[in-house]
């Protein structure tokens, strides 16, 4: 059975992204992907959303659910019959809701793990974390908003940051049988995003030496969206090449 079609309220979605040396963004990547690169250098990071009046797109909005889901995120691009697609890699989905928890991978596309979020908002202040519910991942991010897009050594300006991430709105996440990827789309015809400045970050991934031995993974610049509405449009899974078995193949990062 073809999963539905999703409709839903992107009440906040906080991009935080790093600059990552290709070698190691490449180690976390399944073939046919590879990471898509920069001025040389990896995009990767983590995806903070919380979804307001998600449901099938033929239900109306008051019975939709609402949830705080985070994931983790490298920007890949892949040879297809089309030519060549990008979207964004994910290794691992979190999320506070038991429903995502157990329909993920199975009545929609992508598996999630169970986690405890705190989120703290003012109309300027933004603070998000995360503990994973087998304590294996830990997010903790701290944002202010601003008037001017600065210091990203990825990006000139707000506008080819946007354009960047609006392209890779294509994410295929890993599965536990590690055979193919499920894929699923973000549409919107309302794309807006504002700039940031990074107060703190904490990640038990980007932080983690031996994944991201020093200089591999350093933060570029953070990205906000709030209140836009968007569907979500199962993709056809893609299949993982045989033999591969890159270091974030598996459905969890630990």
């Amino acid at each position: 059975m073809r999963p539905p079609r999703l409709s839903s309220v992107v009440e906040r979605r906080l991009l935080v992204n790093y600059r990552v040396d290709p070698d190691a963004a490449a180690s976390l990547v399944p073939p046919p992907m590879r990471p898509q690169l920069v001025g040389g250098r990896a995009v990767a990071g983590i995806c903070l959303i919380r979804l307001g009046q998600l449901r099938p797109s033929r239900l109306p909005g008051w019975v939709g659910l609402r949830s705080e889901n985070a994931a983790h995120r490298i920007a890949v691009e892949w040879d297809g019959p089309q030519g060549r697609s990008t979207g964004v890699y994910i290794p691992r989905r979190d999320s506070g809701s038991a429903i995502n928890v157990l329909a993920g991978g199975r009545l929609f596309p992508g598996e999630h793990s169970l986690a405890r979020f705190d989120v703290r908002e003012t109309a300027q202040d933004l603070h998000v974390a995360f503990t994973s519910q087998d304590k294996t991942v830990s997010v903790s991010v701290d944002v202010r908003t601003a008037e001017r897009f600065q210091g990203s050594e990825l990006f000139a300006d707000l506008a080819q940051a946007s354009d960047f991430f609006r392209r890779g709105s294509a994410g295929f996440s890993a599965t536990r049988g590690g055979r193919c990827l499920d894929g699923l789309e973000l549409q919107t015809d309302a794309w807006q995003v504002e700039p940031v400045d990074i107060q703190s970050v904490r990640s038990t991934v980007f932080d983690d030496r031996d994944r991201f031995p020093p200089g591999s993974a350093v933060l570029d610049c953070a990205l906000l969206m709030r209140q836009v509405p968007a569907t979500w449009h199962p993709l056809p899974p893609l299949r993982v090449d045989a033999g591969s078995t890159p270091a974030g193949s598996s459905a969890h990062l630990e």
